[in-house]
């Protein structure tokens, strides 16, 4: 297949994006590719870890492919994404509970089903480079592929800053965020890889990793937890109005630009997946239930028409204003019945 590369190279397993024209768009062909390689590799005594980097410079994985997702879905055949998804979140679960190491190199953009396949392996490296972002407030959608457990776990109120506004991380960020766990300089990968695929031994990366220069994120801490403190959208919308500063008015015109539906929605799952227990198989069901309705219920299809397909920015979303009843936000994570995403809980 030309847009992956599945290969075993020494001790390694070797994953490779090559469709860096397309920012390595994650489409489903390349889903079920690297499932089955993990699939094979898991007991296979030659293979001591899996790598997963990407060609090119600008991204490591910049999405899913979600255009044809958008016309399956204005032609009214729902069950192409459904069927998409449910495979896609079956490979994050898979690969958040791997039994071998599983390292990813991340350079450049990786957003939304970049995040799936990158940042839930057991050893995350970012560069110079590295954008991470779950953007997908802003096409209809919530984040997914396991990003709400992601989110969920991020210091403070930080989950919902990136989650509803799909903010872009620095590598920085990204480590204080939680979605990775080194930064390596970019120019010493090549000869990481070389090293896992001779000896398959992960523990090498530590004596390589620097720390990047400040986190934006981590200095404007305790103003997202603050702001984003309240319970609804109409709560946060009250406080980001008193506010007078510069970051919150930044953050607000961002906020505006974004599905309300999907905002009022993300708050819940964040909020459900706090406690004690919780794991990645509720993240990705309670994903599931809003996928799996966002074609024919929610705001998907306008969102990316206007996003993607006509360009035009201006989505006609389904709530004007920041008022969405619980009620709707209730209907869009119900439970699915027969049509429950079904998943193995890791061992």
């Amino acid at each position: 297949m030309s847009d992956i590369d599945v290969r075993k190279t020494g001790r390694a397993g070797r994953i490779t994006l090559t469709r860096p024209k397309a920012l390595n768009a994650l489409s489903y062909d390349m889903c079920i590719a690297i499932e089955k390689a993990i699939d094979d590799w898991r007991d296979a005594p030659e293979v001591a870890v899996v790598v997963l980097d990407a060609e090119g410079e600008k991204a490591f994985c910049a999405g899913g492919d979600v255009a044809q997702l958008y016309q399956t879905g204005k032609d009214g055949d729902y069950d192409f994404a459904r069927q998409f998804w449910a495979d896609e979140y079956r490979l994050n679960n898979k690969l958040h509970g791997y039994p071998k190491p599983v390292i990813s190199f991340m350079q450049g953009f990786t957003m939304g089903g970049g995040v799936g396949i990158g940042c839930h392996g057991s050893h995350r490296v970012v560069g110079e480079s590295s954008k991470i972002a779950m953007p997908e407030c802003g096409i209809g959608l919530v984040p997914d592929v396991g990003g709400t457990l992601l989110l969920a776990q991020a210091p403070g109120r930080m989950g919902e800053y990136l989650g509803l506004t799909g903010a872009r991380m620095g590598p920085a960020d990204v480590l204080h965020a939680g979605f990775a766990d080194y930064f390596i300089p970019e120019d010493q990968w090549p000869a990481l890889i070389a090293q896992l695929e001779e000896n398959g031994d992960p523990f090498i990366l530590d004596p390589t990793a620097t720390t990047p220069p400040p986190s934006k994120l981590a200095e404007v801490q305790d103003e997202v937890d603050h702001l984003f403190a309240p319970e609804n959208l109409e709560k946060i919308e009250a406080t980001f109005s008193i506010s007078e500063s510069a970051f919150a008015a930044e953050t607000l015109k961002t906020l505006r630009r974004n599905s309300p539906l999907s905002m009022a929605c993300t708050l819940e799952m964040l909020r459900r997946l706090r406690g004690p227990g919780i794991g990645m198989v509720p993240a990705l069901q309670q994903e599931y239930r809003f996928t799996a309705r966002s074609l024919e219920n929610g705001d998907f299809i306008e969102g990316v028409r206007a996003a993607i397909i006509d360009k035009d920015r201006s989505p006609n979303w389904q709530h004007a204003d920041w008022n969405v009843p619980q009620a709707d936000v209730e209907a869009m994570l119900a439970p699915l019945g027969d049509n429950e995403l079904k998943l193995e809980e890791n061992s």
